[in-house]
């Protein structure tokens, strides 16, 4: 499973490298494109409360492995300490995305949280964007977001816990020169959040299962803005200084602070949130 947010920074790395909470003690969580960038940076900080992490991933199995590793070392020190499973799959096929549901559900019983993070970018103007170049952009962006969560909220409605968060984009809201494909499928996932938001609450309903102290079903959206990883840093110095100018609080993102809203939605506490979009983007969007 592909991660369109990938690579390290030079900003201080303020992740979390221990278990140091038990907000998600005993949860199992699904993160798509878990092992890179701010994937990866969702995945440590839901282990950091206690969270069981099932990390996806399309390619470099090489790369994951060393991320598991790296896992396994920061939070091993911890008698209680979070542990990840690595799960291979292609998240622009239907069947595909069912099977590594199927995968975690065997693997570890349960799953809480699903985070859909994984996307692609194949950047082309209008007058030059391909038919592969719209369709693979919106099957792994928004189709392969749709089919975990389907699959993910019937388990969930079943059991009457549980929470989807779409990692979206700020390019959902904006719209980009040469991302027509990348900025629908984004603002794809805001319309998605919010009927699967109704409809989770509708089933629970009819089961009986909404109650004043009750856990639910809860589905949102996070949108980053620009963040610091190798994708953005790749840019040419001049491009990257024009893209602070834009953003009221003048720097890049951390993927910790994208990081943080996940873990803030994916808590008991936050049971009364449900199909919201919540922006990390500087200002960027104001």
């Amino acid at each position: 499973m592909t991660d369109d947010h990938t690579g390290s920074t030079e900003i201080p790395d303020d992740r979390p490298h221990a278990v140091v909470g038990d907000k998600l003690k005993g949860r199992v969580a699904l993160v798509t494109g878990g092992t890179r960038g701010i994937g990866a940076a969702i995945s440590r900080s839901l282990a950091s409360q206690g969270a069981t992490v099932a990390a996806g991933y399309g390619s470099g199995h090489e790369r994951a492995t060393q991320f598991q590793e790296e896992f396994a070392r920061e939070f091993a020190v911890q008698a209680d300490g979070a542990t990840v499973s690595l799960h291979s799959g292609n998240i622009g096929e239907a069947d595909d995305c069912r099977r590594v549901v199927r995968e975690v559900l065997d693997q570890h019983g349960r799953l809480d949280i699903l985070v859909n993070n994984a996307g692609i970018t194949i950047d082309r103007t209008v007058a030059k964007m391909g038919d592969e170049d719209w369709l693979k952009v919106l099957a792994v962006n928004l189709s392969g977001a749709f089919f975990l969560s389907q699959a993910a909220m019937a388990h969930m409605v079943e059991r009457g816990t549980g929470r989807i968060i779409m990692v979206s984009s700020v390019i959902g809201d904006t719209g980009n020169i040469g991302q027509a494909n990348y900025a629908a499928s984004k603002s794809g996932l805001f319309g998605l959040t919010k009927t699967l938001a109704k409809e989770a609450a509708y089933h629970l309903g009819k089961a009986d299962q909404l109650t004043d102290d009750g856990v639910g079903v809860t589905v949102n959206a996070v949108t980053p803005g620009f963040i610091a990883t190798e994708m953005v840093e790749a840019m040419p110095e001049k491009v990257l200084e024009g893209i602070k100018k834009q953003v009221p609080l003048r720097r890049l993102g951390r993927a910790e602070e994208v990081a943080r809203i996940v873990h803030f939605l994916a808590a008991d506490a936050s049971s009364y949130v449900t199909g919201q979009v919540w922006g990390v983007n500087g200002g960027l969007d104001m």
